[in-house]
C-alpha cells in the first residue's frame, strides 16, 4: 500500500475541489492518504488526518496551490527523502509539474511509477555573531537580506569563502539556488539556471555602484553577508515565507545544505518547454 500526504493550500478555494477529486481517484485503490491533522478538520476530513504528519511514514507528498505551497512542503521534508510533487492551482507554477486538467492522468502516472525524481539544491541559512553560529533554516528558492523598515539603502559587507569582496550600497542581497533563478534572483536582473546546475547565486537589489553584478559562484562556496552600518533595519527572509530580523552585531550565512529537495517529475515535459510556456507563451 502506499501512503501519500496531501499538502492543500487552505487560502485557495480550489483547493476543496482538488482535494475531492484526489481522494475520489484513490478511494478505490491501494493507497493511504494523510493530511496534517488541523488541516483535514479544515476540509471536513478528518479521517484523514494525521499528528506530526512530516513523521508519518509516507512514499509521497503531493502539494495543492502554487510554487509557495510546494515550496514549504520541501521544507517540511528537508530532513526526509519523501519526494514532493506540485499540483498547480497558481499562476505560473513554474515547479509544480501537475496541471489541473491533468490531475487525474498524472496520478496513475504515480500510481504506475511512470516519474522520475530530481534532486534539487537547498540553501542553509544560519546567523553569526559573538555567541557563535545558529542554524535558521532552509530554502529551496532563496534566502534573501533586505529592508526591513524604512525605505533607504543599506551597506552590507560581502564575503564569499572567507574572502572580502566589497562593502555593497543596496536594498539587499539575494543568494539563490538555480531552482530559484526564475523567483525574486530573475526579477532583480539575475540569469535564469537551469536547476540541474550545481552553483549558487548572488544578485544585487537595487545596488547604488556599477561594480555589484549578479555572478555564479560554486555550490561548496559560502556566501557572508554583514551589517556594515549600525541603526539599520534589516531582516532576512527564506523563500518569502518565514521571516527574521537581524540585529546589527549579526551577520548571515549562506550555504549549500546538507539537505535537498527530492521533487517528482513527469516525461512529457521538460525545463525548456516549462520555461517556453511560462514565459514566453505568445513567442
Amino acid at each position: 500500500m502506499l501512503t501519500i500526504a496531501v499538502f492543500p493550500n487552505e487560502q485557495k478555494t480550489e483547493s476543496h475541489f482538488i482535494l475531492d477529486r484526489i481522494l475520489s481517484f484513490f478511494s478505490n485503490k491501494d493507497v493511504r492518504v494523510i493530511l496534517a491533522e488541523n488541516t483535514a478538520c479544515f476540509f471536513d476530513r478528518a479521517e484523514y488526518g494525521v499528528s506530526n504528519i512530516e513523521h508519518e511514514p509516507a512514499d509521497l507528498a503531493l502539494s495543492i496551490g502554487g510554487d509557495g505551497t510546494l515550496l514549504g512542503v520541501c521544507r517540511r521534508y528537508s530532513h526526509s527523502p519523501v519526494p514532493v510533487c506540485g499540483i498547480n492551482i497558481g499562476t505560473l507554477g513554474f515547479m509544480a509539474d501537475i496541471e489541473t486538467n491533468e490531475l487525474e492522468m498524472k496520478l496513475q502516472k504515480i500510481l504506475d511509477g511512470a516519474y522520475y525524481i530530481e534532486h534539487r539544491l537547498l540553501l542553509s541559512g544560519s546567523i553569526v555573531s559573538a555567541q557563535g553560529e545558529r542554524f535558521l533554516g532552509h530554502a529551496i528558492n532563496d534566502i534573501v537580506v533586505t529592508k526591513g523598515g524604512v525605505a533607504r539603502m543599506l551597506r552590507l559587507d560581502l564575503s564569499i569563502s572567507n574572502t572580502h569582496l566589497m562593502e555593497c550600497k543596496a536594498d539587499g542581497i539575494i543568494v539563490s539556488t538555480p531552482t530559484g533563478s526564475t523567483a525574486y534572483s530573475l526579477s532583480a536582473g539575475g540569469p535564469i539556471m537551469n536547476p540541474n546546475v550545481r552553483a549558487l547565486l548572488v544578485t544585487p537589489i537595487c545596488a547604488h555602484t556599477f561594480n555589484f553584478r549578479p555572478f555564479v559562484i560554486g555550490e561548496n562556496e559560502s556566501v557572508l553577508i554583514q551589517i556594515a552600518a549600525v541603526q539599520q533595519d534589516i531582516i532576512v527572509t527564506f523563500d518569502g515565507q518565514e521571516s527574521y530580523r537581524l540585529l546589527s552585531d549579526e551577520s548571515i550565512k549562506v550555504k549549500k545544505s546538507d539537505a535537498q529537495a527530492n521533487i517528482v517529475k513527469f516525461e512529457d515535459k521538460n525545463y525548456y518547454q516549462l520555461l517556453k510556456t511560462k514565459l514566453w507563451k505568445n513567442s
